[in-house]
């Protein structure tokens, strides 16, 4: 009985002290969770892929020779892209913020290992590069600003909960802290940018000649 209780005890200090000092590993989790995403393509492909038509021939032709409206797209991803950091920040703010980042880090990580074996699936290497060229060049910013928000929403979680960040007695905190989330915020209005107007050019070029 001692036994039990003292490793009960022990995991109650280890749990507490990853809560208060350790930070989300957002890589480990990240790649984990790309690689579960590759394997569910690939074990439901018949399910995911020949019944949905998902990224099938007639969907790039018809991509291919679209009529594409850049402004509408711009409003389109600028809606959806600051809707998710805010809902995100929100949420980073209650007792569930941890486990709300974490999550996210599950839900993109799937998504793009599912992404990139559909695309190999049905394309061998030349689906690698068309993966490449659907999401070339709003990436290169929305990878860093993805993880700087993370960052964000863990640190803000750990000075409510864990009182890691005295908010009263520095009050250069909080100034701080908005002014990175609004550096962000613009970050998220350039890749939205380059989303809309520099990526549709290169993807519908590779389109043509695949």
């Amino acid at each position: 009985m001692g036994a039990v209780k003292r490793g009960f005890d022990m995991r109650l200090r280890i749990g507490k002290t990853w809560k208060q000092g350790a930070r989300l590993p957002v890589a480990p989790i990240f790649c984990v969770s790309l690689i579960a995403g590759i394997l569910a393509m690939n074990i439901g492909k018949n399910i995911l892929l020949e019944n949905t038509g998902l990224f099938d021939e007639s969907t790039l032709y018809a991509m291919k020779y679209m009529a594409l409206d850049s402004d509408a797209l711009f409003s389109y991803v600028l809606r959806e892209r600051l809707l998710g950091i805010l809902i995100l920040t929100v949420l980073s703010t209650t007792y569930l913020g941890l486990a709300v980042c974490a999550g996210t880090v599950i839900w993109y990580g799937m998504a793009a290992g599912g992404f990139l074996a559909a695309l190999m699936i049905r394309y061998g290497i030349k689906g690698f590069f068309l993966a490449i060229a659907a999401v070339f060049p709003h990436y290169l910013v929305y990878v860093p600003m993805f993880v700087a928000l993370l960052a964000w929403c863990e640190t803000i979680y750990r000075g409510i909960y864990h009182q890691a960040i005295n908010f009263r007695e520095d009050k250069t905190v909080l100034p701080k802290k908005l002014a990175r989330l609004a550096c962000i915020f613009l970050a998220a209005v350039g890749a939205c940018i380059l989303e809309a107007y520099v990526n549709p050019p290169i993807l519908l070029s590779y389109l043509r000649v695949f």
